[in-house]
């Protein structure tokens, strides 16, 4: 029996936070509380277990361990009561998914039309898994999703489909 094309995991135990605003005001305060430097147009940066995206010229997404999430939500929260900003635990309202192995790409490029080959290790894209929303950006093996909790269901169902043994693409 043929091997899957990657290996699909629903990540558990991460938290996330939507911060909203100009991000030349809240950048310094969710840089120095995240211990993340502010990443750039369409980029991701990180610092061990935590990330930090940009994902839209006025949101920013931070990604961390759950355990992690209220000490740092509660210093946003304070660090920008006298800025314009919207500080929110979106945890509850997002999922998380990897894709690993030799073919993730493959997988991920029968979902979205994102030119997967021009993703680098550091960017970070807004797009689609068929019919829902999606971002992502590479990890280590492979590529991290995230999509709205009420379409997980969805999103795993196509990953997996995606993954089939013997389904892969036609060499490039």
């Amino acid at each position: 029996m043929a091997e899957a094309l990657a290996t699909i995991r629903r990540v558990e135990g991460m938290g996330m936070i939507t911060l909203r605003g100009a991000l030349e005001q809240i950048g310094p305060v969710v840089s120095d509380v995240t211990g993340i430097a502010l990443p750039e147009c369409r980029k991701i940066t990180g610092a061990g277990d935590r990330q930090l995206g940009w994902m839209s010229p006025d949101e920013l997404l931070c990604v961390m361990p759950v355990a992690d999430l209220p000490a740092i939500l509660a210093a946003l929260q304070d660090g920008l009561t006298d800025r314009h900003a919207l500080v929110l635990d979106m945890s509850d309202a997002r999922v998380i998914y990897d894709i690993i192995g030799a073919h993730a790409e493959d997988v991920l490029a029968k979902l979205s039309p994102a030119d997967l080959g021009a993703v680098g290790s550091d960017d970070l894209r807004r797009s689609r898994a068929a019919q829902t929303a999606a971002a992502f950006w590479r990890i280590e093996s492979g590529f991290r999703v995230i999509g709205f909790r009420s379409t997980a269901d969805y999103l795993g169902a196509l990953l997996h489909n995606a993954a089939m043994p013997g389904s892969q693409l036609a060499p490039r």
